[in-house]
């Protein structure tokens, strides 16, 4: 941790087997953009993120040792709206695992899987 960023995660990779039918349900459901980088045996695709603010990037990646998972650490993405998210899982190729729901004074998760087969959530005040 720094001063200026006083967030512990710095970066995150989701497995992909297929990056580009990845990178489309992502697109779909978050409306962000990617940035491909190519570092053999690896492929990334950078979700897009301000490096100057809090918080952290990370990308899809394809290469010899990503594996998708339903177990191990889950990813959360930030919204306004974590039912607007979520509604548009199933349409883009994913499943829809918990609705929006209630964490109390900490807002409200969803959760589904991507097309691969992770599971990750999404997160919302309001």
């Amino acid at each position: 941790m720094s001063a200026s960023n006083p967030n512990p995660v710095g970066w995150f990779e989701i497995p992909a087997t297929d990056l580009a039918t990845s990178q489309k349900f992502y697109q779909a459901i978050l409306h962000t953009e990617f940035t491909i980088l190519e570092m053999p045996p690896y492929t990334m695709a950078m979700f897009a993120a301000d490096h100057a603010q809090p918080g952290c990037g990370g990308a899809l990646v394809v290469g010899p040792e990503t594996v998708p998972s339903t177990s191990g650490t889950t990813v959360y993405f930030q919204s306004e709206d974590c039912a607007a998210v979520i509604s548009r899982v199933a349409a883009a190729g994913g499943t829809v695992l918990m609705e929006k729901t209630s964490i109390g004074e900490h807002g409200f998760i969803g959760m589904f899987l991507d097309p691969a087969g992770n599971k990750l959530g999404v997160h919302s005040m309001q």
